[in-house]
């Protein structure tokens, strides 16, 4: 049995990150490189449609199904780690400080190597897709040390967006939380989620960042969790970001 070419069925990406295999952008992925099969069928082309319920999908060999539960993880992510499950450069990577569970979970989206601070962490992923997606504005809070201390026209300039080398940034929202002459603390929330963007928008006003910490995401505030530390997600905090994502209730 093929996969069904007609229109009807599910994506495979779709069903693939709703499986909790990664995210839809990381099924994706290893679909192109040959990992997937649909009833013992290589398939390559997200686009393919399956039947959920007749057709076998399996990757690297092992079948995948849709979990009838979902785990939803912070982590607070100390500074010297990268944002990956293993690393080719032998670096301390995430995967050290994640619970010990069978789900596979993967994180969404990534803190730099050098960035502290609120990570989420799931086998959701449809959820991780949508939080993920530039459509849905997820807004993303940090807090910033600078050299100096920025005048008020410097923080509305980032206020109304700034032209970076990849394209002016949208609005932001900025303030001076902690002042100092040498150096200040800023919070900053931003809706978008470019490479170093924080880093590279207040190095471009002139105020090279010292150390970043992200203390929120979306509706999910780190709160007093320990560096290296994780926890569920509250059924509440579950909730608030199923909505955030525009996915109504808790499914």
């Amino acid at each position: 049995m093929e996969p069904t070419p007609t229109s009807s069925g599910e994506r495979l990406n779709r069903f693939l990150a709703r499986s909790g295999v990664s995210s839809r952008r990381g099924a994706e992925e290893i679909m192109a490189a040959g990992q997937v099969t649909v009833n013992d069928v290589v398939v390559r082309e997200p686009g393919a449609k399956i039947d959920p319920e007749t057709d076998v999908v399996e990757v690297d060999g092992v079948r995948v199904g849709v979990a009838t539960g979902r785990m939803y993880v912070m982590l607070n992510k100390p500074t010297g780690y990268v944002s990956t499950l293993s690393d080719p450069q032998g670096r301390k990577t995430i995967a050290e400080l994640m619970p010990a569970t069978d789900r596979r979970l993967f994180n969404i989206g990534r803190l730099d190597m050098d960035t502290t601070g609120l990570l989420m962490l799931t086998d959701d992923g449809e959820l991780a897709h949508r939080l993920m997606h530039p459509k849905y504005h997820v807004s993303k809070e940090y807090l910033a040390t600078v050299y100096g201390r920025p005048a008020e026209e410097t923080l509305q300039l980032i206020r109304d967006g700034i032209e970076l080398d990849d394209g002016p940034t949208a609005p932001a929202e900025i303030s001076i939380d902690r002042p100092g002459d040498t150096t200040s603390v800023v919070r900053l929330v931003i809706r978008e989620g470019r490479k170093r963007q924080v880093r590279r928008m207040l190095g471009a006003v002139g105020h090279r960042v010292l150390a970043l910490h992200r203390v929120r995401f979306g509706p999910i505030t780190l709160g007093d969790l320990p560096f290296g530390m994780t926890r569920e997600l509250t059924p509440q905090e579950t909730a608030a970001l199923i909505e955030n994502a525009g996915l109504g209730r808790m499914r």
